[in-house]
């Protein structure tokens, strides 16, 4: 089990609870994910204006969901057309909830799960030039900031490789949490606020 507050959302230490796929393949198919998730604002409103914002560039994308939980995000995105999706996760609760939503889906071959934490994932995709995802998602705890600082520094630096050219990476994040406007090449392009949660849009501001 992950350490809470590391690694994955307090809501994977809480009882299961149903949330649906919102569009697409898959719309209206209900997923498993921690009872937690209904005091937190990752929810599907959330969900749903953040592939509002992605969906004219959805098809055919490679997607890459940070801090991935219950899956829901990166399900979101095969289900709307996304050509392939890495769901990176280490804590063992939140584990056994994406297999089984994956499982009791279908999602199989272009979906994938990675079962380590996001440094060593984004560690390991810098030191093998693993490159072209479209959009990048990362939901880290709320509580820990400097997961943002990390994840966004190394995107925006050494483990920039990943990113396909004209990739967007979206984090979300407390309301009242505000992070900076560049990291590295990447610099915000948006922000959309939605009750106490908010997303930050960022795209690389130099070709690379």
């Amino acid at each position: 089990m992950g350490t809470p507050g590391l690694e994955t959302p307090w809501r994977f230490l809480y009882p299961w609870f149903a949330m649906r796929v919102i569009a697409g393949t898959l719309r209206r198919r209900m997923l498993e994910a921690p009872e937690g998730l209904a005091k937190r604002p990752t929810s599907d409103r959330l969900r749903e204006t953040l592939f509002n914002v992605l969906a004219p560039r959805m098809e055919g994308a490679r997607f890459l969901d940070l801090y991935a939980g219950s899956g829901a995000v990166g399900i979101e995105a095969a289900s709307r057309g996304a050509a392939s999706v890495v769901l990176v996760e280490r804590a063992t609760p939140a584990l056994k909830v994406l297999r089984g939503n994956l499982e009791k889906l279908g999602l199989r071959g272009g979906v994938r799960v990675e079962a380590l934490s996001v440094a060593a994932y984004l560690r390991r995709g810098r030191a093998t030039a693993a490159a072209g995802f479209d959009f990048v998602f990362l939901d880290p705890p709320y509580e820990a900031a400097e997961e943002y600082a990390m994840v966004l520094g190394l995107l925006g630096s050494e483990a920039k490789g990943l990113l396909a050219e004209g990739a967007t990476v979206i984090a979300e994040h407390r309301r009242r949490e505000k992070l900076k406007d560049c990291f590295g090449a990447l610099t915000r392009i948006r922000l959309l606020e939605q009750g106490d949660a908010a997303l930050s849009f960022y795209e690389t501001a130099i070709s690379f």
